[in-house]
């Protein structure tokens, strides 16, 4: 198919949507940005036509250009963690991602010259940077707010914001406790994996149901975040001695806990979670994206952001910036991609 086949296309394709009836919010894709930016900047040795590294924010703009082409959203919006985001946990666990490594080597380092950790740093900062001026251009919404991280600004929208109209909201990111957040409007696009996640596929992997998912975290812990798990319990333990996590309600850390009261002379595995109680109710308080820990203000703050008007597309702007990048060989035919990957988008920010 030639660029203007494709054009036609992409044109016919917003007549669709704008003669459907959805709005701008029937179909929301949120993008976890840092975690998307550091899965493409340590897998993309792409370099532009002066040979410096560009994976990280060419990569990134390709990747959630693909995702948008995939899943057809009304809207895009990608959350960044703000300034000073992990200091609320960190007052109630100083050593939350304490030691936390980026994993920023290149899978083919082969393809460029090899870079010490600081320079590799040094260039996530400037490549970051560039990325926001892409940004700008293209009709996205991007949130980033100083002492907030970015799962918290996730959940709430996903939550709060845009589960009153009955919006479909689909999360992009490898984290997984975004897994607590899934129901039937809401699901989770795991990029290295590939994989959909709904709460069938939920229950299918983890042998929990996505409601009660948040106990799968409480028990394993989470190594990038530096949170220990309960030692002797795993998915089978949790199956065969906490059926009351398969029920169809949700379940309260309180409950549990009662659970393995009213049951601690049949196993000694509940005396076990009992003696934990301390680091049950610290991973809750680290882990749990449903009881938000988070101001009324930054929740006004949060739902402004989200509801302010969708950028129109910059192409123009665009193309400036990847001549001055020197990226041009980096995506064959710019006018077609823009057009076939933002436009459906950009029909949505005039509604």
């Amino acid at each position: 198919m030639n660029k203007y086949a494709e054009l036609l296309k992409s044109i016919r394709e917003d007549h669709e949507k704008r003669s459907s009836g959805l709005d701008k919010d029937s179909k929301v894709l949120i993008i976890d940005g840092l975690n998307s930016f550091i899965r493409v900047f340590s897998a993309s040795p792409i370099v532009n036509d002066d040979g410096d590294h560009v994976g990280g924010y060419i990569g990134f703009l390709r990747s959630i250009a693909a995702v948008i082409r995939q899943f057809k959203p009304t809207r895009c919006i990608i959350v960044f963690d703000g300034r000073g985001g992990s200091a609320r946990r960190k007052k109630k666990f100083s050593g939350y991602k304490e030691g936390r490594a980026m994993s920023t080597r290149f899978n083919r380092i082969e393809d460029i010259a090899p870079q010490s950790l600081e320079s590799e740093m040094e260039s996530m900062r400037l490549q970051l940077g560039k990325l926001s001026g892409y940004l700008e251009c293209l009709p996205l919404t991007v949130i980033s707010i100083d002492n907030i991280e970015a799962d918290d600004v996730i959940a709430y929208l996903t939550t709060d914001v845009f589960s009153k109209d009955g919006s479909e909201v689909i999360v992009m990111s490898d984290d997984k406790d975004f897994l607590q957040l899934v129901n039937n409007s809401v699901s989770v696009w795991r990029p290295v994996e590939k994989k959909f996640y709904t709460p069938k596929e939920v229950f299918e992997k983890f042998k929990i149901p996505s409601h009660n998912f948040i106990h799968y975290k409480l028990f394993m812990g989470d190594s990038s975040d530096n949170i220990k798990g309960i030692n002797g319990v795993g998915i089978k333990t949790l199956q065969s001695k906490f059926p009351i996590l398969l029920e169809d309600t949700v379940i309260s850390l309180d409950e549990l806990l009662d659970f393995c009261k009213s049951k601690k002379d049949e196993h000694k595995i509940y005396n076990s979670v009992l003696v934990s109680e301390q680091q049950l109710r610290l991973n809750w308080d680290l882990m749990s994206l449903k009881e938000l820990d988070i101001s009324v203000n930054f929740k006004l703050l949060i739902s402004n952001l989200a509801n302010s008007p969708i950028p129109k597309l910059n192409s123009f702007a665009f193309k400036k910036l990847f001549m001055l990048d020197k990226a041009y060989t980096v995506i064959a035919d710019l006018n077609g991609w823009l057009t076939n990957s933002f436009s459906s988008l950009d029909a949505y920010s005039n509604k």
